[in-house]
């Protein structure tokens, strides 16, 4: 075999397909924002699914959806410049010396960069706390539509409970567990 099919992945290649999985996970979040945004009614005239209008959504749950809609994008796009940034860092301070440091022969200099890891893995953990707290917006923007669309969560309708309880149980356990791993990779 050549040595080509024996390269090391360095670190430095981590750390940018990390940033990339930030960047394609944000833009799809985001993509998933701007048609909630677009195709949500907020009126509570008509949205409402059932008869009984006394468990219509009011005015302040309407705006909540879209103020939390926004707090959601600006931490996705925050989370994603600040990956994009990094990454470009990255790119601009590649150099054939490195390359050469390691193996002599300059095959791929895309694989090797000097940088400063401290700096680039608390990069890295901002990024990552700017998607966790877009999602947390996310859920509670997806909580109010639900109150829009199934009736508050005041009237008791098992319909709203049960469209609910998986946002309120299986996202914030991924993001514990994201944060968890996040964290675990910050100090190794």
């Amino acid at each position: 075999m050549s040595d080509v099919s024996h390269r090391k992945v360095t670190t430095t290649s981590i750390h940018i397909m990390a940033l990339d999985g930030i960047v394609n996970v944000n833009s799809l979040f985001t993509l998933a924002l701007f048609l909630g945004i677009t195709t949500t009614s907020t009126s509570t005239n008509n949205t409402l699914i059932g008869d009984n209008t006394a468990c219509a959504a009011g005015p302040s749950v309407a705006e909540g959806l879209l103020t939390y809609h926004v707090y959601s994008f600006s931490s996705f796009l925050f989370s994603s410049l600040i990956a994009l940034a990094l990454k470009n860092i990255i790119n601009m301070f590649k150099g054939v010396e490195e390359a050469e440091a390691l193996g002599g022969v300059v095959r791929d200099v895309s694989l090797v960069v000097k940088v400063n890891t401290v700096a680039l893995r608390v990069g890295i953990l901002v990024s990552a706390f700017g998607s966790v707290f877009g999602c947390g917006f996310l859920v509670m923007a997806l909580v109010d539509l639900v109150q829009i669309k199934l009736g508050t969560l005041a009237c008791g309708s098992h319909y709203t409970y049960f469209a609910i309880a998986p946002l309120l149980i299986l996202v914030p356990t991924a993001l514990l567990i994201f944060i968890f791993l996040v964290l675990y990779a910050f100090t190794r």
